[in-house]
């Protein structure tokens, strides 16, 4: 009970906030019954609240200036404490998020996210990298590590329909996270009328919020996103047409996405199309006011580098130095039709020329749709034709049958000779483009097989009906060449199975992918290969109506099953599908986007891919479009050998005034034309022009940042020390196991490494319930595991790791339960230290903020750390390493009345945690301050030099145009537009300007908050537990008569004498704590690490023991860590001894070391090698 009179400033009161003890900075009164208190919590937060006398007895006074009264349970200060350091998991495992996810990630993915993106925060991002580079998996590992690090509640992801599936597959099999997709039944099923409010993970299709109003402006008013991803962002580039910005739909959508996300991230591999002022007009979306305006050459320059980050597949390295990608190799392979064949070509051309000449009379409004329509139903026709025999018959024949039943119709309700008017799907030729160009499979087929056997260029009864009986003959041809057999096509593709690459020296067949456009062609040819193999089993096929499940299943046997040889695919296996257990591919039907043509190849030429890759393009010799495109890949063979592979990566770019498909209908309808045809030529010369190719690999490389062997070699080094400290699994697993048994939970063991969860308990489910994103807690698991190497047997294992519900869940629940342990401290001994000084351990943590504020108005926090530091009583404060808490072991019960006369000692009662802060404040925190302002002022500075150049500029052009304009009006000429217009967007950037400075002045503001105490214990060395009891430690009898000092520096001697002799590097580390070695070696060759732990023992010790944080490291990396042993006899070091590989056990959560006898470890160990 503590009276009103007694809450003064300084004092220390548990009771007042339900985060335990905190500290009183002002008293006022109301009389003589209640109090304004204001005080200061754990946390470092500020509060106040009124204290009635009803309330004293709930209040409880800590002895003034001694808040600590080390009296807390020490297992329950270990427990806890490690839950807070886990809360903050970044902070002590910086590659959190690959240690936790099931990839392995190569260097650039790991540059661009920890090194390129997640220092931005805010952060406005273009990840540019090539094709194949796993730009999926980076924007995965960045949202896993936001999540991790508190930073990411809501994600919407915005991708084209064809990738969706894709994006939703990966984030959940090698992230474990649970997006949603956003689908029409999710929209209509909204309770509050917006699915944008309730839902934090979501994935969205691109044309599906670009195409609809109403949907946008749900978004706009639905809470802001922590982070955007747009995928294949090109797509929302926008262009310059007559002075004005054409803003597409696409663009449209991407300029509100940008203001509704604290995070954008853009990710494609085409950034650049050759023009700057569309590449500006790109970046724009990012940053509207450095890219503000028209891009004039010679006026405005520009630096996007901190603002985006470009490696092409050339600078793409493995962690050896070796290339990540093969070299890829294409053959054009053409064959004769047979005389049938020929003639059906022949004859499907001239019709397809004349109804779309026919259809050219559809000049404006609804006819103008019907030309639209009837052109894309004939080049659908067409292709088919290209295809396959099957494909073409089944394509007149449905065609031929809907428009005579659409004949019978109009007889039947006989309005006159002129055919009726249909409704034409309102869409405008761009709209036809981009979904030609890039709807996902199905709704192409979809599209096409409806347009292809409805659209018309009839307009009268009698023009239907010769129509219809043109179709007939060319059915009745059709069927004559089906039923031949003399497929020429097909009889090219069994050479080509023939071809020796298509087996192994042994004999066998290896895997390959065909590509087809259509399914009719497809079917027939996959019963084709099945009847040349003769094994049904051998081929599997890919295509639009097959579903999502059974596509994975498919894709998975193709990859995995040696009897799966051959699939046969279209386009849906060209949308995010990875295909590279494969390295053959064939182009059976060649498409009339030579985008689809790079994708394809990068379906096995992609990470993970070891072997050449050969691809063969099958075309149509005598053919007006194979002719073209003939040319085309025959010219870029020629290239290929000077330039390289690197060709494949341009084939979208080759094109830039008029697409390949227009080409090719072009050479279909005027190919007989000699000066179309010389035209033609000319096109294709000039677009596999070597120079022409030189400027488009220039281009793409434009911004390109490059990975040398050095950063490569550094970013191994840092990830292999983290993997050897890494939290996950086995600190995750000792303080689960613990934690969630004491909370009720229960687990049990199953197979090596997995165990299984019988029940949850339901404070643990309803915790997760107001704090966990994504999928729920569960009442009970079948299977969990705690490495992510352990979740794929069967059945599949729940990964326990941070940033799921389940292990949130229960750190939130010890936290609020036993966060006040840490603030009253407890005994711990240190069972390493001989010694007699007992120090006191204190948990430090401090965060830098800017001027700029979150969205519930707080200081934007930019950096936050955490450290553990001790301090004897006339010592220095000194670091105490990573989590030493571990490393100690906590009293008995029947121990701590021994331990009186340490615990009433003068020292103690004075107020270290000031002086702790006295001095992180003068000596920690300025370093950590300076460190963030390195980091980031010279990035603001940067952004407010472009900012201040661009927008200057622009608006000395609108002045001196209002100025003109208003010369001109005065002199009474007529003029573009009104001088005040002019005025007024001068005006207007005027004050862009000033805010933007305003803005960016606010994130120049960098200033640290006071640091603050978030824990602490009072360490108690084993030398003075010991004599207290009237004992000696064993310790001091392992190092003999020449005493610890000698014995340890006597040993380090001799492992670096024997590291040296190898030819090793050597670092001495024994001084950081808490990273469980002594000592880091590498080879000079090759930069492997190794981390060795010395042991220095006296002849006659018998055994050696190893602290909780040291097995621990020798679990992280068993083929790295090495324990060196070494002897000592009369002053002198015997040759160390080697440990590698040895059982060292699990050490559960209370086990701080262990003991292990030398003669087990001298049996196991060998000579430095």
């Amino acid at each position: 009970m503590l009276v009103l009179e007694k809450l003064q400033t300084g004092a220390y009161v548990r009771g007042l906030s339900a985060d335990g003890i905190v500290v009183i900075k002002s008293v006022s009164w109301h009389g003589t019954s209640v109090v304004d208190v204001i005080y200061e919590d754990s946390s470092g937060e500020i509060a106040n609240r009124l204290v009635y006398r009803s309330d004293e007895d709930s209040l409880d006074l800590v002895e003034m200036g001694r808040p600590w009264s080390f009296d807390a349970d020490g297992q329950l200060l270990r427990l806890v404490s490690e839950a807070y350091r886990i809360s903050l998991a970044w902070l002590f495992d910086p590659y959190l998020a690959i240690t936790t996810s099931l990839i392995e990630p190569l260097p650039h993915q790991i540059s661009a996210v920890y090194e390129e993106m997640l220092p931005r925060q805010p952060m406005r991002f273009l990840l540019a990298d090539d094709p194949g580079a796993g730009k999926t998996i980076m924007a995965g590992l960045l949202i896993r590590e936001l999540i991790v690090r508190g930073d990411l509640e809501r994600c919407l992801i915005i991708a084209p329909g064809s990738l969706t599936d894709q994006w939703q597959d990966e984030l959940a099999e090698k992230f474990g996270l649970e997006f949603e997709p956003l689908t029409h039944d999710m929209i209509e099923s909204a309770r509050d009328g917006n699915p944008f409010d309730k839902r934090n993970l979501l994935i969205a299709r691109m044309d599906q919020l670009s195409r609809n109003d109403e949907l946008q402006e749900k978004l706009q008013v639905s809470p802001e996103w922590d982070l955007v991803v747009v995928d294949e962002a090109h797509k929302m580039s926008a262009h310059f047409t007559g002075g004005e910005v054409r803003h597409t739909k696409r663009r449209k959508l991407g300029d509100k996405l940008s203001h509704l996300c604290r995070n954008f991230l853009l990710m494609t591999a085409t950034p650049h199309n050759g023009v700057e002022e569309d590449f500006q007009l790109f970046l724009a979306l990012l940053d509207g006011d450095r890219y503000e305006g028209r891009f004039r050459d010679g006026v405005h320059v520009t630096d996007p580098s901190d603002l985006m980050r470009r490696l092409v597949k050339e600078d793409l390295l493995r962690f050896d130095g070796r290339p990540l990608f093969p070299e890829r190799k294409s053959y054009t392979v053409q064959y004769e039709l047979s005389d049938p064949e020929a003639w059906l070509y022949k004859a499907v051309t001239d019709y397809v020329r004349d109804e779309m000449n026919r259809a050219d009379r559809f000049v404006e409004g609804i006819e103008k749709k019907k030309r639209i329509n009837v052109t894309f139903a004939l080049l659908t026709l067409q292709r088919r034709l290209a295809s396959s025999p099957e494909a073409i018959y089944q394509s007149l024949v449905r065609r031929r049958d809907r428009l005579e039943s659409r004949l019978r119709s109009e007889r039947l309700e006989y309005r006159g000779a002129k055919l009726a008017e249909q409704v034409e799907p309102d869409m405008s030729e761009e709209e036809w483009e981009e979904m030609y160009e890039e709807a996902p499979q199905d709704e192409r087929e979809e599209m096409e097989q409806t347009f292809m056997d409805r659209s018309t260029a009839a307009q009268t009864i009698e023009e239907l009906e010769k129509e219809i009986e043109r179709l007939k003959e060319l059915v009745k041809l059709a069927e004559t060449v089906r039923n031949a057999k003399t497929d020429a096509k097909w009889s090219e593709l069994k050479s080509i199975l023939d071809h020796p690459l298509m087996k192994d020296d042994d004999g066998n067949r290896r895997k390959l992918v065909i590509f087809t456009e259509f399914k009719d062609t497809l079917f027939s040819l996959a019963t084709l290969i099945r009847v040349f193999l003769g094994k049904n089993e051998s081929v599997v096929e890919i295509h639009g109506g097959v579903k999502r499940e059974d596509r994975r299943k498919i894709v998975n046997a193709f990859m995995n099953d040696p009897d799966v040889l051959i699939l046969v695919a279209n386009d849906a296996a060209g949308e995010g599908v990875n295909l590279q257990r494969a390295h053959l591919m064939v182009n059976y039907d060649l498409p009339w986007n030579p985008n689809r043509l790079e994708q394809r190849f990068g379906r096995i030429h992609r990470i993970g891919q070891n072997e050449v890759c050969h691809l063969w393009n099958l075309l149509a010799k005598d053919t007006r479009e194979g002719d073209v495109y003939y040319k085309l890949l025959k010219k870029l063979e020629i290239e290929r050998e000077a330039l390289g592979g690197k060709v494949f990566d341009v084939l979208g770019q080759l094109f830039d005034q008029r697409p390949l498909r227009e080409l090719l209908m072009e050479a279909i309808r005027y190919g007989n034309d000699p000066e179309i045809k010389a035209r033609l030529d000319q096109v294709l010369d000039n677009a596999v022009d070597r120079d022409h190719l030189r400027q488009l690999l220039e281009k793409r490389s434009l911004v390109r940042d490059s990975m040398d062997t050095s950063q490569i070699e550094t970013i191994r080094e840092e990830m292999e020390r983290a993997h050897a400290r890494r939290l996950q699994p086995n600190y995750i697993q000792a303080f689960f196991m613990q934690s969630f048994r004491k909370l009720g939970g229960r687990i049990k063991p199953r197979e090596k490494e997995r165990f299984e969860i019988t029940h949850v308990p339901k404070e643990i489910r309803d915790r997760d319930r107001q704090i966990g994103v994504g999928a729920p807690v569960l009442s009970r698991y079948e299977r969990v595991c705690f490495e992510k190497s352990k979740v794929d047997a069967q059945p599949r294992a729940y990964l326990i790791c941070p940033g799921t519900p389940l292990l949130d869940a229960t750190i939130d629940l010890i936290l609020e339960k036993y966060r006040e342990v840490m603030k009253r401290g407890a005994v711990l001994i240190d069972e390493s230290d001989p010694g007699l000084e007992p120090r006191l351990l204190f948990y430090l943590q401090h965060t830098v903020h800017d001027g700029r504020q979150t969205r519930n108005k707080k200081q934007l926090e930019i950096s936050t750390q955490m450290q553990f530091v001790e301090v004897t009583e006339d010592g220095p404060i000194q670091d105490g390493g990573v989590a030493p808490y571990l490393d100690y072991q906590a009293l008995q019960e029947d121990e701590l009345e021994l331990l009186k006369p340490v615990l009433d000692g003068d020292w103690l009662k004075q107020n270290w945690e000031e002086k702790v802060k006295s001095y992180a404040i003068s000596e920690v925190v300025p370093k950590h301050v300076e460190a963030v302002k390195d980091q980031r002022l010279p990035l603001i500075d940067k952004v407010e030099q472009e900012v201040q150049a661009r927008l200057k500029r622009e608006i000395n052009y609108w002045d001196r145009r209002a100025e003109d304009l208003k010369a001109r009006e005065a002199a009474g000429h007529q003029t573009s537009g009104p001088a005040q217009k002019a005025r007024d967007r001068a005006n207007r950037l005027e004050e862009r300007l000033k805010s933007r400075l305003a803005e960016l002045d606010r994130e120049r503001k960098i200033t640290a908050k006071p640091p603050i105490i978030t824990g602490g214990a009072l360490i108690i060395p084993a030398g003075l537990f010991h004599k207290l009891k009237g004992d000696q430690p064993a310790i001091l009898n392992d190092y003999g008569n020449e005493g610890r000092d000698v014995v340890e520096r006597l040993a380090m001697e001799a492992v670096f004498a024997a590291e040296h002799a190898l030819g090793r590097e050597t670092m001495d580390v024994h001084t950081q704590r808490g990273i469980g070695y002594d000592i880091e070696s590498k080879h000079p060759q090759t930069g492997e690490l190794r981390f060795i732990e010395v042991k220095g023992r006296a002849a006659h010790a018998d055994q050696v023991s190893l602290t909780r944080t040291e097995i621990l490291c020798a679990l992280n990396e068993p083929e790295k860590f090495h324990l060196a042993f070494v002897r000592i006899n009369d002053g002198k070091a015997d040759d160390p001894v080697y440990v590698k590989n040895y059982d060292y056990g699990q050490p559960g959560f209370e086990q701080t070391s262990s003991t292990f006898p030398i003669s087990s470890l001298m049996r196991h160990g060998g000579q430095p090698s």
